[in-house]
């Protein structure tokens, strides 16, 4: 039986939800049985139906609590993932709300709209993934949530990645979901720039595939 990943969606502009798109259909391809909500909409996943969860990006930021209370809620989310051990991705705003709702610290420091080069650590996340990662955000990480150690910083950006010491969550501020597919989507709405590093160079859809793997290695040795 086919694990079931749950996409928690977290876009609040209609115009942006692309990416939340890309990126549920790479987890619809790894994991056929992969379920999508609206957070920001009201949708709540059912943790008892669910395998692993995905926590999309978002224009939003995770300071933004008291004009979107959803956030809050989504903090006690991940609380609740941590302590039922459910295998949980963060992506860019998730990357950023899990640090956050383990008592983190995330600061807007202007817009990053390019590939980076990473070093990344020997995670199961990381198998054979590029260190070209693309990434856009204008926040980031400066102090990493309680029980989560650093695997992945960038020249810019030293809680670039994350991983819980005991419990199965990982979080990357890049976006796994970005492909030259997307470039001139990019590149017309986010001032997307390419040089040394480009998105050819990039694999980091297989993060999504390590982590359907990982989700499927839990649900089947409970």
């Amino acid at each position: 039986m086919e694990p079931t990943i749950t996409v928690v969606r977290n876009e609040v502009d209609p115009d942006a939800e692309y990416h939340c798109d890309a990126l549920a259909e790479f987890v619809s391809d790894a994991a056929p049985g992969a379920r999508e909500l609206d957070y920001p909409g009201g949708e709540r996943p059912d943790l008892e139906r669910a395998d692993g969860v995905v926590l999309t990006g978002s224009t939003a930021g995770v300071y933004e609590a008291d004009e979107r209370p959803w956030i809050t809620e989504q903090e006690r989310l991940v609380r609740e993932l941590l302590d039922r051990e459910i295998p949980t991705l963060g992506v860019c705003f998730g990357h950023q709300i899990v640090n956050r709702a383990l008592g983190g610290t995330v600061e807007h420091v202007g817009t990053t709209a390019r590939p980076v080069e990473a070093e990344l650590d020997d995670d199961p996340l990381f198998e054979g993934v590029s260190p070209v990662v693309p990434v856009l955000h204008g926040d980031v990480v400066t102090e990493s949530g309680d029980g989560l150690e650093i695997i992945g910083s960038a020249d810019y950006y030293c809680a670039f990645a994350t991983r819980h010491r005991t419990a199965p969550l990982w979080t990357v501020q890049f976006h796994p979901e970005f492909t030259p597919d997307l470039r001139e989507r990019l590149a017309a709405e986010a001032d997307w720039t390419e040089d040394a590093c480009r998105l050819d160079d990039s694999d980091a859809y297989r993060v999504i595939e390590n982590f359907a793997s990982i989700v499927a290695d839990s649900s089947s040795n409970p």
